[in-house]
Order: structure tokens, then C-alpha cells, then sequence
């Protein structure tokens, strides 16, 4: 009668997990600008349907990566959404955008896309908190980067910002990763190299206007643009989060620092009054 007992038992609790498990859902999103449809992951808690609305998160790939690339190589992230009842967006960035307005490539307007046409769709379509207060944006390399360019040069639409492993200041490579095929290169255009690396973009802060975490590992080829940028936030006397650690610019590193950048979401959500609800 026991062994019995205990068998329901435990097939009730892997029902009840499996139920309460976060949707993880492939959406197509049009772009206007761009003229085409994208692929966006969307993650929503098990608690979705209560009637409330929610915090969202817009995490963004790297370089060569797609809409999928977190949820198939760092898989177990999602679990978040329930942990922290929080929506999680994985746009599509394009192979190289750097999510930037590129002057060169009609097809690559990614910072229209990311920080307005995507997030008016999903505020249009999901339980969302329309407000900055509700809305953070991170992501892993080149996504890294996106992310603050994006939340520094949109402060009324993203209340908090994070990086991993982000190229955060683009001039140390002017023949890497596709760069110049958006911006033209950095001889013949050097002004819009510098107007659009991140580190140069730090005027645009006031202490406490942007909540901002910065994580790099130690063994990563952006580590010294990384110090370089905790240092000039320090400088300006801007608060931040910097974590370090021990890791390279690869998926075991970032597959651990997105719960560290989902925790810190979640402090920022918690701190701030809801005002949808």
C-alpha cells in the first residue's frame, strides 16, 4: 500500500511539474522597416494565464547565431520565466547586424526592429507591462553589445540593460565579425565607428537612469574593453554591476551568466511599482 501511495505520488508531481513548465513558443514578427518576417523565441510562465501582466526580458544572440541559438545551447535558462514570472524574448538579430541602423544595408535596421517595431508587437500581443519599468535587455557578444546600445540610446523604453561577453567597444576590430559590411569601414567612416561603440555612448547616462550589468570572463577576447568600460562608468560615477569570472567567449560561460543576468532582471522588476496592475 505504501510502494502504491508513493507511486502516485510521484507521477502526481511529474504531472504537476510538467504543467507548471514555462511555454517556450517560435513566433513570426514582421518588420516594416525591413520588409520581412523574423523568427522570435517567446518564453511565458507557467502562471501566464492568472490575469496579470509581466516583466519581459529581450535577450539577444551573438554573431552567426539566429532567434534559437538560446534555447538549443543553453537549454534549462527558460526555467526562469516561471522562477521569476517574467516573459523572455529571443528576437532574431540577423548574422551580423550588431543591431544597429546600418547606413549600408537596407536589410539589416535592427535597432528600429529590436527596440520598436518588436517590442510594439509584443506589448500588441502578450500580458505585458508596457513600461519601461517592465522591459530589460541583454544578451552574449555582439547581442551583448546590442543591448546597451540599444537600452542607452532608448532609455524610455528599457529600464535595465546587461552584457555577456559584449563587444563593447567595436574600434579594437575593424576586420572582424561583418563590422564594416554595416558601418562601412572604420578608415573611410571613422565618425560612425565612433558614434556607434558603446563605450563612447556613456554621455548619454545620468546616475541611476539605466540599471546595468556587465559580465565577462577573465579568458574572453572582450575582457579589456569590458574593464575599459566598468572603469569609465566608475569614472562618471555611473552604478553598475560587474561580475568576473574564470571563462572563455564561449556557451558553458554564457549558459551560466544568463542566470546571474536573469536574477538581476528580477531585482530590477521587483524594485520598481508595476503600473499596469
Amino acid at each position: 500500500m505504501k510502494r502504491k501511495t508513493l507511486l502516485i505520488f510521484l507521477i502526481c508531481a511529474f504531472i504537476c511539474r510538467f504543467v507548471s513548465a514555462a511555454t517556450v513558443d517560435t513566433i513570426q514578427v514582421y518588420s516594416a522597416i525591413m520588409k520581412k518576417n523574423l523568427k522570435t523565441v517567446v518564453v511565458t510562465p507557467s502562471q501566464y494565464d492568472s490575469g496579470k501582466t509581466f516583466p519581459v526580458v529581450y535577450l539577444l544572440h551573438g554573431y552567426s547565431g539566429n532567434y534559437a541559438d538560446w534555447v538549443s545551447k543553453a537549454k534549462g535558462f527558460e526555467k526562469a520565466a516561471d522562477t521569476y514570472n517574467m516573459i523572455i524574448v529571443c528576437p532574431d538579430g540577423g548574422y551580423g547586424s550588431w543591431y544597429w541602423d546600418s547606413p549600408v544595408d537596407p536589410q539589416s535596421q535592427f535597432e528600429t526592429y529590436v527596440s520598436k517595431e518588436l517590442v510594439f508587437f509584443i506589448d500588441s500581443k502578450y500580458k505585458t507591462i508596457r513600461d519601461r519599468t517592465g522591459r530589460a535587455i541583454t544578451g552574449l557578444s555582439m547581442g551583448g553589445h546590442g543591448a546597451l546600445y540599444l537600452a542607452l540610446k532608448h532609455q524610455d523604453v528599457f529600464g535595465a540593460a546587461g552584457s555577456m561577453s559584449g563587444g563593447v567597444d567595436i574600434r579594437p576590430f575593424p576586420n572582424n565579425w561583418d563590422m564594416a559590411k554595416k558601418l562601412g569601414t572604420y578608415a573611410e567612416q571613422p565618425e560612425r565607428w565612433e558614434k556607434n561603440t558603446v563605450i563612447n555612448m556613456l554621455h548619454l547616462l545620468t546616475p541611476n537612469s539605466l540599471s546595468i550589468m556587465i559580465d565577462c570572463g577573465v579568458d574572453d577576447f572582450f575582457y579589456g574593453v569590458n574593464q575599459k568600460l566598468h572603469e569609465q562608468l566608475i569614472y562618471r560615477n555611473i552604478p553598475h554591476d560587474y561580475l568576473v569570472r574564470p571563462g572563455a567567449h564561449n556557451w558553458p560561460y554564457w549558459t551560466n551568466a544568463i542566470q546571474y543576468q536573469l536574477l538581476f532582471m528580477n531585482n530590477y522588476f521587483s524594485r520598481k511599482p508595476n503600473p499596469s496592475n
